[in-house]
């Protein structure tokens, strides 16, 4: 451990950089190895997308959620916790130097030896007619608005996507008093069925989201999509398509809602890993994730990651990731200390079996071509920079090749969201898997933090 506390520049053993699952698995599991810990996140509470709840903590039915809460809790005593703290670089000298916005909006930092990659995992959005319309918003935002802040996203609501996650969404939208018109999942009924073994292991959370949809009398069809949404300030009706297997249309017909939440699946945040170098590989859905070997280690000296930056597979897989990884900055940091602690094969084979239900979810539940024709030419693809995909059509009749220079002669993904909600879809039109993000400031920040020179936090500037 580093130095004494006191007004000294923090140069802690490792910065956990996420406070969902796997950050606060690895953030406890090196602070009680002896590890001078600083956990970063930008929200207002510890739990990520999964654990995410109100100010006053509730039991709110999540699976692990009672768990996830001793941790938090035993994390509080034996680590610092900074929360609304916003990373957005990291640079290198002798140590690591994790630049990040505090609360008020001033520019601090915090120097390492090591670093551990927790960011969690985005919505991913498909582009179709209507997207941009007031009532439109990911299924992830409206869970984040349900679980956060107790607020139902509208009165009438349509769920629509592909994956399982669209469940619990609409399950917990009914049991909090919004009328659910339909659950809409763009696949196949069989979803799992090709992998009987990992279906078999969470049925029963399957069979209680069924129970509550059925319950609320909430309808759940297969091979069917919102292809269009309509309305002159906001939404006011859906479009709702029969699909075949590659989610060409065949049928449609009209739903009068308020609300839609629709998402795609899930887009690893690994923005950080990228900024300083890390090598990545392509995930089954060919989504660009951070590569690791056995102790959570990147390519690069000192940088760890866990969670869905290295591939999406549950909240559980998360956990465990941490909690591996953790225990491999332990050692490196003390490489001579006793081998009690130390990752294990029970770990590691537990992790194996984490991650081939991840694989087998993301094989059963994947994007297929179609959406590209539920698309006309005025549909917006970028919505920051109001690219429709006419322009992006254009630039590729004039020679682009790739998503990079469809973006230089169009503009998708150069406004305020860099790329994170219409990349996917631009690299799809282009013709090419997804890439991995390039951005030298990785969340947005002003001209005046970037001129500002940073403060580096000192021991007592920690909670």
């Amino acid at each position: 451990m580093s130095g004494q506390p006191g007004s000294d520049p923090v140069t802690c053993d490792v910065v956990v950089v996420g406070g969902g699952p796997a950050g606060v698995a690895g953030a406890l599991t090196a602070a009680r190895r002896g590890l001078r810990v600083v956990l970063l996140d930008s929200g207002a509470r510890l739990g990520g997308q999964y654990f995410r709840h109100p100010a006053v903590a509730v039991r709110p039915g999540t699976a692990g959620f009672d768990r996830f809460v001793r941790q938090a809790r035993a994390l509080d005593r034996q680590a610092r916790v900074l929360l609304r703290h916003q990373v957005w670089a990291v640079s290198r000298d002798d140590d690591l130097v994790v630049h990040c916005l505090a609360p008020g909006g001033g520019a601090v930092t915090v120097r390492c030896r090591g670093l551990l990659i927790a960011t969690g995992a985005h919505d991913r959005a498909l582009p179709f007619p209507g997207w941009d319309l007031p009532g439109v918003l990911t299924a992830g935002g409206a869970q984040a608005l349900l679980k956060g802040d107790g607020v139902v996203a509208g009165r009438r609501i349509v769920v629509a996507g592909t994956g399982p996650f669209l469940l619990p969404v609409g399950a917990g939208l009914a049991g909090a008093g919004a009328r659910v018109l339909g659950v809409f999942e763009a696949g196949g009924g069989l979803g799992l069925a090709r992998h009987p073994l990992p279906a078999l292991a969470r049925a029963g959370e399957a069979a209680g989201y069924a129970l509550a949809l059925a319950r609320h009398r909430v309808p759940y069809r297969t091979r069917r999509a919102v292809v269009a949404a309509h309305g002159e300030r906001e939404l006011e009706a859906v479009t709702v398509a029969r699909l075949d297997r590659d989610w060409n249309v065949l049928a449609t017909r009209r739903i009068a809602c308020d609300t839609l939440a629709v998402g795609y699946g899930f887009v690893p945040q690994i923005d950080l890993g990228v900024q300083l170098g890390c090598d990545t590989r392509a995930d089954v859905d060919g989504s660009p994730v951070l590569a690791v070997d056995g102790a959570q280690r990147t390519s690069v000296e000192g940088v760890w990651a866990a969670g869905e930056p290295t591939g999406v597979g549950g909240w559980r897989l998360a956990e465990l990731e941490g909690r591996i990884a953790g225990l491999a900055i332990a050692a490196h940091a003390a490489p001579d200390a006793p081998a009690a602690g130390r990752v294990t094969e029970a770990l590691i084979r537990r992790r194996g079996r984490l991650r081939a239900f991840g694989r087998a979810l993301q094989e059963a539940y994947p994007v297929r071509p179609g959406w590209r024709g539920w698309l006309r030419d005025d549909t917006l693809v970028c919505r920051c920079e109001e690219v429709p995909l006419g322009r992006i059509r254009e630039a590729l009749r004039l020679g682009a090749t790739d998503a990079r220079s469809v973006k230089l002669l169009a503009r998708p993904g150069m406004g305020w969201c860099q790329g994170r909600v219409c990349g996917y879809a631009v690299a799809r039109l282009a013709g090419e898997p997804p890439g991995p993000p390039r951005r030298p400031v990785v969340q947005p920040v002003s001209l005046g933090t970037l001129a500002e020179p940073p403060h580096p936090l000192s021991w007592k500037d920690l909670p």
